[in-house]
């Protein structure tokens, strides 16, 4: 059987996005222990180079800003930008990570339950939102992050920008997810699962599932 040129041409180019789809997916299983389903839509939506171009120049700043502020602030910031944009996979995948480096570092519940609110939560009106989150971090005695809601609020609305080095890396985080929030929603991705290196630890998510009172 006779192939053409363009066949062979997007022949290779399926093959050239099945590869990167699964290099994707090799990432996410490295880093958070499963492959997230978003991989699969951001390669279908940008391309595979461009994908995994993406992935390289962004991901390697994404684990220092997580380093630097910390993983409570950064997956706080991930979760809030993503709840303005109404993406509930990315708002899921980071709110459910908030659960567990809150249970871990405070040994208690967070007083939300990811399952439960982000449908509620995402694309509130950031005045809404902003009072929400602010009640919530008040009862998590996280009074402290408070004023990085209102500095994320305002980056992500483009009323302000970065002044010093952590605001430029909730800068950074604002122009990743607007990218991935808006994968996630033209997908219709589902949430999966916590998008941090604790959703590897079995056993914390046990517990965590044990105090909401969830089945395994």
């Amino acid at each position: 059987m006779h192939v053409t040129v363009g066949e062979e041409r997007a022949m290779a180019e399926r093959a050239f996005d099945r590869f990167a789809v699964r290099a994707l997916e090799a990432l996410g299983t490295r880093l958070w222990g499963f492959p997230p389903r978003l991989m699969r839509p951001i390669v279908s939506q940008l391309g595979a180079l461009r994908a995994l171009g993406w992935f390289v120049q962004n991901m390697p700043r994404y684990e220092r800003t997580r380093t630097t502020l910390g993983p409570l602030r950064t997956h706080l910031a991930c979760a809030l930008i993503s709840l303005h944009n109404g993406c509930q996979y990315c708002a899921f995948g980071h709110l459910h990570a908030v659960e567990l480096v809150y249970l871990q570092q405070r040994g208690k519940l967070f007083p939300l339950d990811a399952a439960h609110d982000v449908p509620r939560w995402a694309g509130l009106p950031a005045a809404e939102l902003r009072r929400r989150m602010v009640e919530l971090l008040q009862q998590a005695d996280l009074h402290g992050e408070v004023l990085w809601v209102d500095r994320t609020l305002a980056l992500v609305g483009g009323t302000q920008r970065a002044v010093d080095a952590p605001e430029s890396r909730i800068a950074h985080l604002v122009s990743m997810f607007r990218v991935l929030n808006d994968v996630g929603i033209a997908g219709a991705v589902e949430p999966d699962e916590a998008h941090d290196p604790l959703n590897k630890d079995t056993g914390l998510k046990a517990r965590l599932r044990a105090l909401r009172g969830s089945p395994a």
